[in-house]
């Protein structure tokens, strides 16, 4: 796949007059004012982010209403439960809300939904089972229900009152809840706006974190018992690990949450966690990149196969030997869930492939019965990065079928869905990814409408994948000290990616070096005459090796082998220099 380059805008004379200011590199301030700071405070914040630079958890769209209804609650001692959901945000969400409830004096039960029996979110089976198991007249919907405008007012007509914690796209009109604390809510709420623009970023296991400090702050002030006392950085690596799983972008309050809940990860005490880094053969140091390919996948692993129980029990489990078995059998339900991925994947590329009109097709929609719905997002994902467009992959069983989606930059996927109602049985979710039910003679029909939508709304230019990139520089720009400053703009992830430079006019010193049992990745040795750094181009396969003069697009790293520390570039991209 060809990349399109995209360098960010060289800035020098701000960069400059930043790093004056701030006592850092010109390199540090360009990449900082590429990520939209450029006031010394407001770096200082970003750079250092602390717990007390958290906003008024009040400042949240009702969350006022929220907590006066759980206080009554507390106070009539009334049951509630927290209808949850099955991926790791809904999961640590549920957890810290349980958590927090249960210390506090709350009688609070928690239902997940199963995956396969009653879809996604506050749908009416899954609420009708949950209150067949919990007989309650309060629920707590986390991580879903701004959309479950039917199923609220049916709870309604049912005498079940409703608080919903959430941060997905609200409908119009908004459910009947008690409460609809939802971060997108805030753009409706005149001039407090400004003061909450970050929690727009919030995922779940964020907001139920803003509301367990919600429910103490309150708590303190009318004198709930336990609450003087209450200590909430606990719930941190819970916060984090679904911060991170859930792919929000990790920056204003989110920055702060992961910051200070990984530190809490690599410090936890909790049995859960413990177990799961245990089976997943975690290092001993986690950082967000483990936190989201080792522990995130295998709690997902239960939801996306069936009930993410499992995975609630062992969050909550109060002693290694009772979490570690559910670790285990989670860490087995995770191999199985990528051999299903795997077999999908390939046989949808296979089926792509055979197809496809890179100048026709602008959205790609694929659906077989029998397709296992809890991983047809992840295939989703990967039918993206091999032909970059936004896909949807439908399965299931029976006559209703469901899908995923996932984007590119420049199409809304939700968006898209709402121009689609006419076709489909639910839907909803975000720009860049959503959830759909539908028909499978629907199935044609929808391809057709959102490739139409597509066709109109997408530049060529939006089809071709582009390699973001920090600045341009030299190889002698990269030393340890460099890469040590430069760690100060982690976490890295959504929001705040990994650093990407590139570098011109290199040659190769000696010949490329082919390792790995099938030798599919290549260390090459790079110059400009001046420096010289080892490149590692990983899983190369038969792409064209450079020769010649070229230059060279790759993200700085350290390598550490034998006790002897170097600099070593992630190879991304090359381009030959045309003499």
């Amino acid at each position: 796949m060809k990349y399109r380059w995209s360098l960010a805008t060289p800035q020098p004379l701000l960069a400059e007059q930043l790093a004056a200011q701030l006592k850092i590199s010109p390199l540090l301030a360009q990449c900082l004012l590429n990520r939209g700071f450029d006031e010394p405070a407001a770096i200082e914040n970003f750079r250092s982010p602390r717990l007390k630079n958290l906003a008024d958890p009040f400042l949240l769209p009702n969350m006022d209403a929220a907590v006066a209804r759980l206080l009554l609650a507390h106070e009539r001692d009334e049951p509630l439960v927290i209808f949850g959901d099955y991926d790791v945000d809904g999961v640590t969400s549920t957890t810290i809300l349980l958590e927090v409830l249960r210390k506090l004096g709350w009688r609070a039960d928690a239902y997940l939904p199963n995956r396969m029996d009653e879809g996604y979110g506050l749908s009416h089976d899954g609420v009708e089972n949950c209150l067949k198991k919990f007989p309650v007249k309060l629920l707590l919907a986390v991580d879903c229900g701004s959309t479950a405008v039917e199923t609220i007012a049916w709870l309604k007509g049912q005498g079940v009152e409703v608080i919903v914690l959430d941060h997905h796209q609200v409908s119009h009109p908004a459910p009947e809840a008690v409460a609809l604390v939802n971060p997108q809510l805030s753009e409706k709420i005149g001039n407090r706006k400004s003061e909450i623009g970050n929690f727009q970023e919030l995922c779940s296991a964020g907001l139920a974190f803003k509301l367990a400090h919600a429910l103490v702050k309150r708590g303190r002030e009318t004198g709930l018992p336990g609450a003087a006392d209450f200590d909430l950085k606990p719930l941190l690596d819970l916060v984090a690990l679904g911060t991170i799983a859930d792919l929000v972008p990790l920056i204003g309050e989110n920055r702060i949450l992961v910051t200070a809940g990984l530190e809490k990860l690599n410090t936890t005490k909790r049995p859960g966690i413990l177990a799961l880094k245990e089976v997943a053969d975690s290092p001993e140091k986690l950082g967000t990149h483990e936190v989201g390919f080792q522990l995130a996948p295998r709690l997902n692993a239960a939801g996306r196969l069936e009930t993410a129980e499992e995975s609630l029990n062992l969050l909550l489990a109060e002693t290694l030997d009772a979490a570690l078995p559910l670790a285990q059998n989670l860490d087995a339900r995770n191999r199985e869930r990528q051999k299903i991925e795997k077999g999908i994947t390939e046989e949808v590329s296979g089926v792509v492939r055979s197809k496809f009109d890179a100048k026709k097709d602008f959205v790609i929609v694929e659906g077989q019965l029998l397709w296992h719905i809890g991983v047809v997002g992840i295939v989703a994902s990967r039918v993206l990065s091999e032909f970059y467009r936004p896909t949807f992959i439908i399965g299931g069983e029976n006559g209703e079928m469901r899908g995923s989606g996932r984007s590119i930059a420049g199409f809304d996927l939700a968006a898209a869905l709402r121009d689609c109602d006419d076709l489909l049985l639910r839907h909803g979710g975000h720009a860049m990814a959503a959830g759909l039910s539908i028909l499978p003679e629907k199935i044609d029909l929808l391809r057709e409408r959102l490739n139409e939508l597509a066709k109109r709304q997408l530049k060529p230019e939006d089809l071709q994948p582009p390699l973001r990139l920090d600045a341009e520089i030299q190889l002698k720009d990269l030393n340890l000290d460099s890469l040590a400053e430069l760690e100060k703009l982690k976490p890295i992830g959504q929001g705040n990616p990994a650093l990407q430079f590139c570098t011109r006019g290199l040659s190769l010193k000696k010949p490329p070096f082919r390792m790995g049992a099938n030798k599919q990745h290549v260390k090459l040795s790079v110059t400009d005459g001046t420096a010289t750094h080892e490149a590692v181009w990983w899983n190369v396969g038969n792409a064209p090796l450079p020769d010649g003069k070229f230059d060279l697009a790759f993200a700085p790293g350290v390598n550490e082998y034998n006790g002897r520390t170097t600099v070593q570039l992630k190879f991304l991209d090359w381009q030959p220099v045309d003499n």
